[in-house]
């Protein structure tokens, strides 16, 4: 729980320091590059707390954090995923565009669809956010143990969300699991936005 705690506080304090994208760069007029990299670290370290948790309870929470801190506010799922009248991850913008299109997300407020995110990070365009989380709901209604439908996502962040979203219905063991299959997005991630 002391993790659980830490994490709020840090994405509180992100939050309220721009971390969101609410902080501006006079040349883009949007937010300044390093916002993207703060928000992918708060997933990060959400998504390793939720590893190291020592209870459903505490993983699912940790999950909904990362999941949360990816989508938005009006994004798939957002909000108080796993029941415990708590909202963790709270923020004003996901990382990835809202379904609508609104917010931009942090990654678009502040690199654009530059080549280091396209890829990996974006997963292409998101001229039709719509249809871009339809595509990941779908993947999660259809997933199976025997159907891994995550890996034809092509964004990373998404699988993160996949991963989260089945930790809330999975058992102990498969919380953990799955942290790992979310990990490993991270990194995939933070890789391709290192080269930025």
């Amino acid at each position: 729980m002391r993790h659980f705690l830490i994490v709020l506080a840090l994405v509180g304090s992100a939050c309220g320091a721009g971390g969101s994208g609410s902080a501006s760069d006079p040349s883009s007029g949007g937010a300044a590059p390093s916002a993207a990299n703060e928000r992918l670290e708060l997933i990060a370290e959400a998504v390793d707390a939720w590893a190291k948790s020592e209870s459903l309870e505490e993983a699912r929470a940790f999950a909904e954090t990362a999941a949360n801190l990816v989508v938005g506010p009006g994004g798939l799922g957002y909000g108080d995923r796993d029941g415990n009248g708590v909202v963790a991850g709270d923020t004003e913008a996901g990382f990835l565009p809202g379904p609508n299109g609104q917010p931009a997300g942090v990654v678009l407020d502040t690199l654009g669809s530059a080549p280091c995110v396209e890829r990996d990070v974006l997963g292409g365009s998101w001229e039709d956010p719509t249809n871009r989380w339809l595509i990941l709901s779908q993947a999660i209604e259809e997933w199976a143990p025997r159907n891994n439908t995550f890996p034809s996502l092509p964004s990373h962040p998404m699988r993160v969300v996949g991963w989260a979203t089945l930790t809330q219905s999975g058992t102990f063991e498969e919380a953990i699991e799955y942290s790992g299959h979310a990990d490993l997005h991270v990194d995939i991630s933070r890789n391709a936005m290192a080269e930025c």
